[in-house]
């Protein structure tokens, strides 16, 4: 279900969280509550990047979890 949020006099829909996991191939790029990661990247920190860019582009936050999985930065 998608949340609205008021922007600058506008009702925009706010998109899915954007998850960074570890992987066994590098880093994951996940929507929350996807199965599949949008994209597999080689470190943290160009996973971090791309979340952020889709986030930003779809309204929503972005997750940063560490090795262990846990959630780490928000």
């Amino acid at each position: 279900m998608s949340l609205l949020q008021h922007r600058g006099g506008k009702l925009m829909t706010k998109g899915k969280n954007q998850h960074v996991l570890p992987h066994q191939d590098g880093w994951a790029v996940k929507g929350e509550g996807k199965t599949k990661a949008t994209k597999i990247c080689a470190t943290q920190k160009e996973a971090v990047q791309l979340a952020k860019q889709i986030a930003r582009n779809q309204n929503a936050g972005t997750k940063i979890h560490s090795k262990n999985g846990q959630i780490r930065s928000v």
